[in-house]
């Protein structure tokens, strides 16, 4: 079935192929009938697989078909600045011509822009939780014409303990209307979380066996902590003309990462939640455009975001919640493209190597590298802090032994 077979709004079909979307993705094959007829539905569909769009499709449609465009009718909740940014970009670019008008509404910067706008009228509102319920509590922003209320990413809103501001937004919703509940994972806390906000619910999943797409190839190196470093210099430099997005547990660890790679040379951005909100708009633009191909970031930062053609993920820290593994390895090899994951293994994480294994249900190809390959990675490393090591080495070994003369 291609989208031009649809019976949705013209102007969509068309936005849908200037973008080169002929074709629905299982999700938006699953999910788009239900939304158009009504129902409540509960999806859950790993990374990658065009949840966005499932839910973008239809809510605009039903927008383009409404006689009443008084106040806001579609809420969006997102756990990020950058996925509320990017989900109220597919709203814009799909409803191009179509007098539809959406906005971001995000922490991290002036409060009175957007409440101007809003005051200007919206019909779709992609909010994060926090600055949402400040709007709200304020009474800049009323909710009692949302017809349509989205979650998306719901399980990474409750690993950010936005538990709360969830269920305290709701009272100000209207009891009677659509609620399209959108997670790459499922455990009881989500589906308690779920069953509170839907009613007699459509679902969908699509996992298949492997939670993680296909096209991803996996690799596990075991490196040292003190190590990464001069891994990942190696990847960068041997691999010159890919985008790379590095995954680290920790901020203060991005900002260490990304002086290590100064030292040798190699120009990189860091992206986490103590950078100033322009900042990191700026840092995902050029990250997505290409003008920079190294970005480190932290699992808050970059969940959730489509960034095209990104050629390695590199998880620098394993993740210590399993699910992570798949949320990062999603960034790769989205759509039909092929992608590369590497992960560095330390000694000290080969106990979260096992779980997240035991997550996938699989063993992570083992990257073998042998100890003189591993040796001369550290001693050729531009980095001075490996360059003083190997002169002290070279000092104190003995010397080459003098063949007996005949």
């Amino acid at each position: 079935m291609k989208f031009e077979d649809y019976s949705i709004a013209q102007p969509i079909k068309q936005n849908l192929e200037k973008q080169g979307l002929r074709r629905p993705t299982d999700i938006q094959y699953k999910a788009i009938p239900p939304i158009l007829k009504g129902e409540d539905v509960l999806a859950i569909a790993q990374t990658g697989t065009g949840k966005t769009a499932a839910f973008v499709i239809p809510v605009l449609h039903k927008l383009q078909q409404s006689k009443n465009r008084q106040g806001v009718k579609c809420l969006v909740m997102a756990p990020t600045h950058e996925l509320a940014e990017q989900i109220c970009s597919v709203f814009n670019g799909l409803a191009e011509n179509m007098n539809i008008k959406t906005m971001a509404l995000i922490g991290g910067v002036e409060q009175d822009p957007q409440i101007s706008q809003i005051q200007k009228g919206v019909d779709v509102v992609v909010a994060t939780p926090g600055r949402l319920f400040d709007l709200v509590s304020q009474g800049h922003l009323k909710l009692q014409d949302v017809e349509i209320l989205i979650l998306d990413e719901a399980d990474h809103m409750l690993d950010l303990g936005f538990i709360k501001d969830i269920n305290d937004l709701i009272r100000f919703l209207p009891k009677k209307r659509q609620t399209l509940f959108f997670s790459a994972t499922i455990n009881p806390k989500i589906k308690k979380l779920a069953y509170s906000l839907v009613n007699n619910a459509i679902r969908i999943q699509i996992s298949p066996k492997n939670p993680v797409a296909k096209n991803i190839d996996h690799k596990v190196a075991y490196i040292e902590m003190d190590d990464k470093r001069a891994f990942l210099e190696r990847l960068v430099t041997e691999n010159p003309e890919a985008k790379i997005l590095v995954f680290v547990r920790t901020k203060v660890r991005a900002e260490r990462v990304k002086k290590a790679m100064e030292r040798v040379k190699i120009q990189s951005e860091t992206i986490h939640s103590d950078k100033e909100q322009k900042e990191r708009n700026a840092t995902m633009s050029n990250f997505k455009s290409g003008a920079s191909r190294l970005l480190i970031a932290t699992d808050v930062s970059a969940r959730g975001i489509d960034i095209p053609n990104v050629d390695f993920v590199v998880n620098y820290d394993l993740p210590e919640v399993p699910e992570n593994y798949v949320h990062r390895v999603g960034r790769t090899g989205r759509g039909k493209n092929k992608g590369q994951a590497v992960s560095f293994c330390s000694t000290e994480e080969k106990e979260i190597l096992e779980e997240i294994e035991g997550f996938l249900e699989k063993e992570i190809t083992v990257l073998e590298i042998d100890k003189g390959d591993y040796q001369e990675t550290l001693d050729f490393t531009a980095d001075t802090d490996y360059n003083w090591k190997r002169l002290m080495r070279e000092a104190n070994a003995p010397p080459p032994k003098r063949r007996k003369k005949k």
